[in-house]
């Protein structure tokens, strides 16, 4: 077909001429025009040039769409908002990450996604001993983004039996800040945020810029001021206990619908039933046990994996190789979370 060679003679002589591609769509518009014309109102001239009226009409339509999309194309991205300007996009999974994760990222139900989510927590971790040794060295190795443990204790000699979070060269040191290097020595890539003093009741504003707080203390009156400043924040509370033998952890968060601590244990146990482990002693892998699965709840909760424990309680009986759960339920008239809450149960 002349006509065809023509068009392509012309788009070569352009190109090697280096014409604008404004000027060159010009001249091949009038060159496809001219061939148009010449088959509707001098058929012999058009029949030199090949093809039919219609064939170079819908070959001329095609080509306009083709020109329009590109063009169009253009003026979204010249509109277009540049990438500085725009809302940041998560960072994605680096390479040291995939395989320090591996094992979390092959997970269904963590996956990327989940590990994104535990890559961006806040999570307050409350007690570096028994149960906190465990907490802090599994949720520093699952890539917790951003920890803070808060412990006002010194690490001891009698601590080693149990806390292995620390080493026999540590005694004396800050519990917080002996924790804190640890988990830093076991994955660089967390921020961890060591707080050597007790967290109380008027820490709610504190607990309040974090997504999740893990109790490990051992004492009632320590428990119960962690939990109503959870309350005040609105923040869930995994809790954990351990005695002797036995140990239970399960989720406290009214916000949600589940109940506190006070709807469980409104009032403190009487004198001599619930002794510190220093006097009732504790076998030294229960704290473990307990603790991995604080750590456990705290990464399902995070990634939304599972069954989490709000409105349960999981015990374990060390002893005798057993566990059981039991339900629980929010009091309605909790004084920490129920209609005893000054302003109502409405707060929530």
């Amino acid at each position: 077909m002349t006509g065809l060679w023509l068009l392509i003679g012309i788009a070569t002589a352009g190109w090697i001429l280096g014409l604008p591609r404004r000027v060159l769509l010009l001249v091949l518009a009038l060159a496809w025009g001219t061939i148009e014309l010449a088959h509707l109102v001098f058929p012999r001239l058009g029949a030199f040039f090949g093809g039919s009226a219609k064939g170079w009409l819908v070959a001329g339509g095609l080509a306009g769409l083709v020109i329009a999309y590109r063009a169009g194309i253009g003026w979204l991205r010249a509109r277009a908002v540049p990438v500085e300007q725009a809302e940041p996009a998560p960072t994605p999974v680096q390479d040291t990450e995939l395989d320090r994760y591996a094992r979390h990222l092959v997970l269904r139900e963590i996956g990327g996604p989940g590990q994104m989510r535990l890559r961006d927590a806040r999570v307050l971790i409350v007690g570096a001993g028994g149960l906190g040794a465990p907490v802090c060295l599994y949720l520093a190795a699952a890539g917790v983004g951003r920890i803070t443990v808060a412990d006002d204790d010194a690490v001891s000699l009698s601590n080693l039996q149990r806390q292995v979070i620390f080493r026999t060269d540590q005694q004396g040191q800050p519990k917080a800040e002996a924790a804190a290097g640890a988990m830093r020595a076991l994955n660089p890539l967390v921020q961890v945020t060591a707080l050597p003093r007790r967290i109380t009741e008027a820490d709610a504003d504190l607990i309040a810029r974090h997504d999740l707080v893990l109790d490990g203390t051992d004492s009632f009156a320590g428990r119960q001021a962690i939990n109503r400043a959870c309350v005040a924040a609105r923040v869930p509370l995994i809790a954990g206990a351990i005695a002797q033998w036995e140990g239970q952890v399960t989720l406290y968060d009214p916000a949600r619908g589940g109940p506190c601590l006070s709807c469980l244990f409104p009032t403190a146990p009487a004198p001599g039933l619930a002794p510190p482990c220093a006097e009732a002693g504790v076998v030294g892998p229960l704290p473990g046990v307990v603790g991995s699965l604080m750590a456990l709840e705290a990464i399902k909760h995070l990634t939304g994996a599972g069954q989490g424990l709000r409105g349960r309680m999981m015990i374990f009986d060390g002893l005798y190789g057993e566990s059981r759960m039991i339900g629980t339920a929010r009091r309605p008239d909790c004084p920490v979370c129920g209609t005893g809450l000054e302003g109502g149960p409405e707060a929530f």
